[in-house]
């Protein structure tokens, strides 16, 4: 292992306060988080016509693996994972080598919010995904050096794996190649696992190799690498890109979410928009269980919302739709869970994007 490598959470630029917020609402339910839904822009991700056709399945297992959950919080203890034959064990903590690992930091609360918290007109919070299992995996301590994060990064990815995780949501990073964390994530995809790898937040082009960022740079077919945008489809300032090694942008500026204590409130970055891609990909899992890696990827590549903002800072020159992906399963109307994938047929521009896709 390298002992140089820095394995570091990305945390949020914006502060984790209940703070005034922009408001949007569908037919009656207001909504805080605008990467949902929004008025001002079609920077969102259609998240009430995907509901339509998939608010999830607790079949699903998405690992977040952060700095840990708080499990008790109204909107997602409904929502959380419990271990077969165990149900007091709801994940672990490879900090302190135990089981349960509460979140006293907050990030690993928020990302989990946004992927799969169950609606709170009240407070006007929501999950990409209503119904979901969430796993909560603590990797991350700030007094830890990156070696000891690494390490606790490769033993959570294999518990993730081992305990039936279909889709694994990972925001931490760094520049430099470990082979011990390629070889999990690799050891995930033989198993079928999709890896939501968060792009980093040092604003950089990752096409370029002093620049690489690891391990959402991993060439492996189980990856999709998600770079963040604010609600006018802009590349964040913070947010890195890479026309060869990001796939997607999604929602990532000011996403209202939960915090532990059952609080909610603010934070920014690509952690946040790696966790619109996870709920997403719960969404299409619930629909057809059988769906691979690839195929998932694929279905959620090709259904972005192209932006001229994007045209040059991601594969695929656009920003997640969870609607338009579900519709390009067919799960609308004429598709029942476990049925073999069929997307829409790829245009002349797709097929491009998915040569780029296969591209070392």
């Amino acid at each position: 292992m390298k002992s140089g490598f820095l394995k570091a959470i990305l945390l949020s630029t914006a502060a984790a306060l209940v703070a005034a917020g922009v408001e949007f609402s569908t037919a009656s339910t207001p909504i805080r988080n605008w990467g949902l839904i929004n008025n001002q822009s079609r920077s969102h991700i259609s998240a009430p016509d995907a509901w339509k056709i998939s608010e999830g399945s607790r079949d699903i297992v998405v690992a977040v693996i952060d700095t840990g959950i708080d499990t008790s919080h109204k909107v997602l203890s409904t929502n959380i994972w419990r271990k077969p034959g165990n149900s007091a064990v709801f994940g672990w903590n490879f900090v302190s080598k135990q089981p349960n690992p509460a979140d006293l930091h907050g990030h690993g609360t928020h990302v989990a919010g946004i992927i799969g918290a169950m609606s709170d007109p009240e407070a006007g919070a929501s999950g990409v995904a209503h119904k979901v299992s969430i796993m909560a995996v603590k990797y991350f301590a700030e007094g830890n050096s990156g070696a000891q994060n690494l390490k606790n990064t490769v033993d959570a990815i294999d518990f993730a794996v081992e305990n039936g995780a279909r889709i694994i949501n990972y925001s931490g990073g760094g520049p430099e190649f470990s082979e011990e964390e390629f070889l999990a994530i690799r050891r995930a995809e033989a198993k079928g696992v999709l890896f939501v790898a968060a792009a980093g937040n040092e604003h950089q082009d990752t096409d370029l190799p002093q620049h690489s960022y690891y391990p959402a740079a991993y060439r492996l077919s189980n990856i999709i690498s998600v770079a963040a945008i604010d609600i006018n489809n802009r590349l964040l300032k913070t947010s890195n890109w890479g026309k060869r090694r990001v796939d997607v942008a999604a929602p990532g500026e000011n996403i209202f979410s939960t915090l532990p204590g059952g609080r909610y409130g603010y934070m920014s970055g690509t952690s946040q928009a790696t966790a619109f891609v996870s709920g997403i990909a719960a969404l299409l899992l619930a629909k057809n269980p059988k769906l691979t890696p690839p195929e998932l990827k694929t279905l959620i590549m090709v259904s972005v919302d192209k932006t001229p903002e994007l045209s040059e800072k991601v594969i695929t020159g656009g920003k997640v739709n969870a609607h338009a992906a579900l519709i390009a399963l067919g799960a609308g109307k004429n598709k029942r869970p476990g049925e073999a994938f069929a997307a829409k047929a790829p245009s002349a521009e797709d097929r491009q994007m998915l040569r780029l896709i296969a591209s070392p």
